[in-house]
């Protein structure tokens, strides 16, 4: 992952964990490809913020042609493994396609019940997707990444491909921006990552 985003040893285990737990549950139906986490992983984060206002990783998401993506993930996923290195593997397959499967058995030291029961549903949801329909699915209309991109004025650049990637980060606290609880949550578990983080 790139240097400017540091991530506490918390996060890292509980990203780690939760790509086993994905890979688990997918790989006896289909090989799990880096695209299907990176999606997944973004699913997982959206939900967790839209039930309880607070994020599910407290990663930074993009907009990119197949995204909403995490830069440092998916840097993370193409290049030699560092921090996800004790987690999980990685191969590529005859037609370039990268996928990913575990390293060690999943731990669920790092999730609560919650967690564990929103991990559940993501995977029985969507383990039937492709990666393609997982793309389609965070670009609906009214999804995060496509009101970002038409809010940006990058949505038809982007579906007519003459952009890959933007610089353009997706504010996941609007899913919650009619709901003061949540708001509030969001608000305080960023400013609890950033003093964690300065600390360090």
């Amino acid at each position: 992952m790139v240097d400017y985003n540091t991530y506490t040893s918390s996060q890292i285990a509980k990203l780690g964990n939760a790509i086993i737990f994905l890979c688990e549950q997918i790989q006896p139906i289909t090989p799990v490809s880096k695209t299907h986490i990176l999606k997944l992983v973004f699913i997982l984060e959206e939900e967790a913020i839209k039930k309880t206002g607070i994020p599910f990783f407290g990663l930074h998401y993009h907009v990119w042609k197949l995204g909403p993506v995490s830069e440092d993930l998916y840097y993370e996923l193409s290049e030699e493994l560092s921090l996800l290195k004790p987690y999980i593997s990685k191969k590529t397959n005859a037609d370039g396609t990268t996928l990913i499967a575990p390293a060690k058995a999943f731990e669920d030291d790092e999730f609560s019940d919650q967690d564990l029961a929103l991990m559940r549903e993501v995977a029985d949801r969507f383990k039937f997707c492709s990666a393609s329909e997982l793309i389609n699915y965070t670009h609906k209309t009214g999804s995060p990444w496509y009101d970002t991109a038409v809010a940006n004025g990058v949505l038809q650049e982007l579906e007519l491909q003459k952009i890959n990637t933007t610089d353009i980060e997706i504010d996941l606290e609007k899913l919650i921006e009619h709901d003061p609880l949540k708001k509030q949550l969001y608000q305080e578990y960023q400013e609890f990552i950033a003093q964690v983080s300065s600390l360090k």
